[in-house]
């Protein structure tokens, strides 16, 4: 029993196989993606790093389950995504993941608090709202707008609003967007600690060069393939991050 238990502790969270995904226009296809093969550990952090068109946010559509492939094949532990009906693919999004994006997404009329508490409300067994804005720093902020906030603390709701449904991935699109670099700092180093202190397994995709060293793999991609899978065997602080 020790050794299945330890067989499925060491299996990949995820695992990408050959993955493409061709979008048509009209009478032209265009293959935004290009048999991706990767697999992502339980726990980790990892960084996805590529211009734009070059099919990151593709792949990170594809491993949240908004997208399937047109070939290949996406699991997520012993079940496999891409073969998934659109049922079982919400119940996935919606249990098991949490997403974060460039615009926060926050409901203007309701206080951080209510966005949070929001997606409390779609899963079983939800973190408390206020816990989770007490976890991104912002428990005395409960109260107020998103008007009211700066660009960094309605990210932080964001990703409280993603902490509170308890998810086992984060995926992280372009994060650090709309910031400027102190911001940006912040809230990096947030994910940061909260894959260290949560275990969540957290991915995150940008277009600067500059982020890429935050985590310990970094995927780069281009022309939506993947060039390269590189180890980073020294992590940078977020607060040594500078662009």
């Amino acid at each position: 029993m020790v050794a299945e238990t330890g067989a499925v502790l060491d299996m990949p969270l995820l695992r990408v196989e050959r993955a493409s995904r061709v979008y048509r226009m009209g009478d032209v296809e265009v293959a935004a993606l290009s048999g991706a093969d990767l697999a992502i550990r339980r726990g980790e952090f990892l960084v996805i790093l590529g211009p734009s068109g070059s099919g990151k946010t593709t792949l990170l559509n594809v491993i949240g389950g908004m997208d399937r492939p047109t070939s290949g094949r996406v699991w997520y532990g012993d079940m496999e995504l891409s073969a998934m009906g659109a049922v079982a693919q919400t119940a996935y999004r919606r249990d098991s993941v949490g997403f974060i994006f460039q615009f926060y997404n926050l409901v203007p009329t309701l206080t951080a608090y209510e966005n949070v508490q929001v997606a409390t409300e779609l899963v079983s067994s939800p973190l408390d709202p206020s816990e989770a804005l007490r976890l991104v720093g912002l428990a005395d902020r409960a109260g107020h707008f998103p008007s009211q906030l700066s660009g960094g603390e309605q990210q932080r709701v964001a990703i409280a609003r993603a902490l509170a449904k308890r998810p086992e991935l984060l995926l992280a699109d372009e994060p650090t967007g709309a910031l400027d670099l102190q911001t940006a700092r912040g809230v990096l180093g947030l994910l940061q600690e909260l894959n260290r202190s949560q275990g969540l397994t957290s991915v995150l995709i940008t277009h600067n060069p500059a982020i890429a060293g935050i985590a310990k793999r970094t995927v780069r991609m281009v022309s939506g393939r993947i060039a390269e899978i590189r180890e980073n065997k020294h992590v940078i602080a977020a607060k040594d991050v500078t662009w």
